[in-house]
Order: structure tokens, then C-alpha cells, then sequence
């Protein structure tokens, strides 16, 4: 009986160790079994991609702290092809915004600064449009977009400038708000240019040596890039494309916009990105590694900032009841769950990555075009994984939205006057050059009775003005790059007798109208 009792606890450790083994076998083979079909995924995958005309995207999605799909679709470059696999190098745009919030949260957690430290404390420089929000701004108002800055206000002064980070930040204080300080919503990249510079300053280290020594290493993305200039020489990088005259997708270059790289400025894979995705599902943890505390992880993925919803995306989305930043994230919830997720946009490029925690699951969705394609992948790899009954397909909804847009925009463009010839001594008053206090000169040339822009501080800004009435012009420009439209040039004297100039251009990415020039000789 002795002999027996002394046995009992080994037998039960026993029976409870092999019951154990048996819940998580089952637990496995459950979870292998509740992945969605992802051969159909695949194809539907693949006949969005040709529906939308896009040449080239790749797809990774991380279930369970798995990579459990992993694939590119189409051709790097429309004109020369090369097949895009898993492993193709894309720009991810403002993607990375969650890189430098997680970079900031690692120095939170090593307390050398605190989320809700002035960014004064760090950045002495730093100037908004009035001395209290200067003084007031945080390091969480620099990643929320609440600043009472207008969406991409002040983007003109990193679009092909040779301005460094610190002159942009030095001139935003120029830039006017367009509601009350933490009282609305604009998107704002010069605000993460700024945390850019606040890791810089605290670390030592610049944003990018930062980025790849204590994020990027550890989590094994040797072939994960922090700026344009790191491609050269670089195989299997997917071509940025544009839109021609008949909305077909035309192979464009990458420019090097360095200042901008805290924004926006990581290439990445979808094998590579898969790697960022785990450790957001891990809450900090890579691979039993802690690269940042739980606790962080949650204050990014807190509201901050609440977002209407509009009734054109309550009709859409009827399961969603919220939206609101958080710290570099985008929060919402869908079919019932949390979704934290971003989009990015370069200049031919568009990409999304999407969290969902509560269901361990987390996707990117990379493309070498500038369509809208990515908000339906993701709905319809969500709706997939949670086997949403009745599932709409998102592709086909959100391309019919597109394709109606598109053809009213057609039937309101105005035709293009019939353009005038300038009397040889009228093109004098505009030559000579302009300033203005936000962004710099501005200088008009003229040769041969024609008239020419350049934009001082950016180089490749500039073209011919082809006169079209009085005093207002169209600007042909020398660089047809992808994020410009078309734009007029318009002269008009102000009250105090002085020639002013203004940049207007329909443009979504742009605030031309923030440009105001003076003439001064």
C-alpha cells in the first residue's frame, strides 16, 4: 500500500502529461484545420490583381505565429516583366510609421523618455503655428495626427527638396492649423519626421542605424531597406508604376526622398514584413526575444484620436462601429473584432498591413501600383479566416466604386483652353524671383518669349508655363512624376502693389495652396 501511494502522484503527473499531449495535438490539428481555402484565396487573389490592372503584388499572412501563406503575383515591371515572388522588395510608404512608434516605445521602455515628454525637451527647434502647441506638443501628440495640421499639410517640403529633417521641421511653423490643437483629425508626415528626430536625439543613433540595429537585426530582415539610395545594385525590386491618360498602369523610378524615411521611407518583402507582423502579435516578442514591453504594445494600439465614420463606410461596413488613431496604427473594429492596420502610399506603390490580435492573425498586402486594391484583399482575407457567411466580394464592389468614380470625373473634366500666345513685352512682369516664407524661392526665366518655373529648393520641380488667359498658366512640368497632376500657375497683384503667385493643382497627395509666393525682384 506504501509502495502504491508513493507511485500515485508520478501516475497522475503521468495520465495529466500525456492528456496534456493529446489536448495540444488536438489543438494543432484544429488550428491547421481552421485555416480558410487557401488555394481559392490564392486564385481570387489572382483575378483581382488582373481585374485591377495592377502588374505586380505579393501577400504574406502570419496565423498562430505562422507564416501559413506567402506569394507574389504578376511582373516587377510592366514594360521589361521579371516575375514577383515572396521575397520581391516593395515600398511599404507609411508602413513604417509603426516602426518609429515601436522605436520610441523601446526608449520609453528604457526610460529615457515618456510618452508624454514635450517634444521641445528633445527637439529645441521644434515650431508649430503658435508658441503654446510648441510648447505643448508630445512625443503621442506627434504620432496620433492631432496636431490641428490639415492632412499632408507641409508635404511639399519634403517632395524632392534638399531640405534636411531639421529645415523641414525648422519652416513648419509657417504652416497654418486647420481646427484646434488635439480637437481633429489631420494626417501629418512631417509630425513622424519629427519623431524620426527625437530618436535621434535620444539615442544617438540616426532613425535608420536605430531602425536596423535594434528592430530589423533581431528580427533576421537583413533584406529589408531604409532608403532608395540602398536599392542600387539590389535584384528582385518591383518597379513603382503610374497611370497613363487612359488609367493604365506605366512603369516609373524611385526617387530618393531621404528626409521623409521616419514617415515612409522602408522596402520591404512580404517574407520579411511577415517577420514585423509576429512580433506585433507577440505583443513585443520575437522568437522568445523582447524587443518591446506588452505594455507598449498596448499604448500604440490605444485609442487616441477618435475618426467620424462616414455613411458612405457605414454602408460599406456595417460591422464596424469605431475608428480612431492610435500610435502609428489605425484602429477599427470589423466583423466583431479589432483591427489594427495601416495603409501606404508612394509614388507608385500602395501597400496595407492588417492586425487582428484576438485572432493571432496579421496580413500585408504589397503592390507596385497606385490602386486601391489593397482594402479589398484585406476584407476578403479577413472574411475568409473568420468564415464570414455570405462573404461580399470586395474586389468587385470596390472596383465597380472605383470605375463610377472615375467615369464622373471624366464627364466634369472642363476642356483645356485653347492656349494664348504672350505678347513679347507682357512676359517680362512675371520673370525675376519670388519667395515664400514656408518654402523658399521660386524663380521665373524667360527665353524666346517663353516662360519657365523652377523651384529652388527642389531641383526637379520646374517646367515651361504655356499661357492659357491673363495671368494664369499652365505648367508644363519638365519630370513627369506620378504624384503630380496637372496645375496651372496664377499671378495676381496684391493689395500692397505685389506680385504674387500661386501653385493651383487638384491634387490629393499635395497642398499647393500652402505655397504663397511674393515677388521680390
Amino acid at each position: 500500500m506504501r509502495l502504491l501511494a508513493f507511485h500515485r502522484p508520478r501516475l497522475v503527473l503521468l495520465l495529466f502529461l500525456i492528456s496534456l499531449l493529446r489536448f495540444s495535438s488536438s489543438l494543432q490539428a484544429q488550428n491547421k484545420s481552421a485555416l480558410p481555402d487557401l488555394a481559392a484565396l490564392d486564385a481570387y487573389y489572382e483575378k483581382a490583381r488582373q481585374d485591377w490592372e495592377v502588374p505586380g503584388m505579393a501577400i504574406a499572412i502570419v496565423k498562430n505565429d505562422s507564416v501559413v501563406f506567402a506569394k507574389g503575383y504578376g511582373v516587377l515591371n510592366s514594360k521589361t516583366g521579371g516575375l514577383v515572388n515572396a521575397n520581391t522588395i516593395f515600398g511599404i510608404a507609411s508602413n513604417t510609421k509603426a516602426y518609429t512608434a515601436a522605436a520610441l516605445a523601446m526608449l520609453v521602455d528604457e526610460g529615457k523618455l515618456n510618452w508624454h515628454d514635450p517634444v521641445t525637451k528633445y527637439l529645441p527647434y521644434f515650431q508649430l503655428y503658435n508658441p503654446y502647441v510648441s510648447q505643448a506638443a508630445t512625443i503621442r501628440d506627434l504620432l496620433s495626427h492631432r496636431v490641428g495640421l490639415a492632412t499632408y499639410s507641409g508635404d511639399l517640403l519634403w517632395y524632392n527638396t534638399t531640405y534636411s529633417r531639421e529645415e523641414i521641421l525648422r519652416r513648419a511653423k509657417f504652416l497654418k492649423p486647420t481646427y484646434a490643437f488635439r480637437d481633429g483629425y489631420g494626417y501629418s508626415n512631417l509630425m513622424f519626421i519629427a519623431a524620426g528626430q527625437v530618436i535621434e536625439a535620444v539615442s544617438g543613433q540616426t532613425w535608420e542605424n536605430f531602425i536596423r540595429t535594434r528592430i530589423l537585426q533581431p528580427l533576421g530582415m537583413q533584406q529589408t531597406y531604409l532608403s532608395v539610395r540602398e536599392l542600387a545594385g539590389k535584384s528582385n525590386i518591383a518597379s513603382p508604376h503610374g497611370f497613363d491618360g487612359q488609367h493604365k498602369p506605366v512603369p516609373t523610378t524611385f526617387t530618393p526622398w531621404d528626409a521623409w524615411n521616419p514617415a515612409a521611407g522602408i522596402f520591404t518583402s512580404g517574407n520579411q514584413q511577415a517577420q514585423w507582423l509576429i512580433l506585433q502579435l507577440n505583443r513585443g516578442t520575437y522568437k522568445g526575444k523582447r524587443i518591446f514591453s506588452e505594455a507598449a504594445s498596448r499604448e500604440m494600439w490605444a485609442p487616441v484620436q477618435p475618426l467620424s465614420i462616414s455613411s458612405e463606410a457605414e454602408k460599406n461596413n456595417p460591422s464596424t462601429h469605431f475608428s480612431a488613431t492610435g500610435l502609428g496604427w489605425f484602429l477599427t473594429d470589423y466583423q466583431g473584432r479589432k483591427m489594427v492596420a495601416h495603409g501606404g502610399g508612394h509614388e507608385g506603390m500602395n501597400s496595407r498591413t492588417v492586425l487582428l490580435p484576438e485572432e493571432n492573425l496579421g496580413f500585408v498586402v504589397l503592390t507596385n501600383s497606385m490602386s486601391s486594391i489593397m482594402t479589398a484583399l484585406g476584407n476578403r482575407t479577413v472574411d475568409a479566416f473568420l468564415s464570414v457567411p455570405n462573404a461580399r466580394d470586395w474586389s468587385q464592389f470596390y472596383l465597380a466604386a472605383v470605375k463610377a468614380r472615375q467615369a464622373g470625373a471624366g464627364q466634369a473634366a472642363p476642356t483645356t483652353p485653347t492656349a494664348t500666345k504672350l505678347a513679347p513685352t507682357a512676359s517680362k512682369k512675371f520673370t525675376g524671383r519670388y519667395t515664400s516664407p514656408l518654402y523658399g524661392d521660386a524663380i521665373i526665366t524667360e527665353t524666346r518669349n517663353e516662360l519657365q518655373l523652377q523651384l529652388v529648393a527642389a531641383p526637379s520641380l520646374g517646367g515651361k508655363l504655356i499661357p492659357n488667359k491673363e495671368n494664369i498658366f499652365d505648367l508644363q512640368w519638365k519630370n513627369q512624376y506620378a504624384l503630380l497632376t496637372p496645375t496651372q500657375v496664377r499671378f495676381f497683384t496684391n493689395p500692397e502693389g505685389t506680385l504674387e503667385m500661386r501653385l493651383d493643382a487638384n491634387n490629393p497627395d499635395f497642398i499647393f495652396s500652402e505655397l504663397e509666393f511674393k515677388k521680390v525682384k
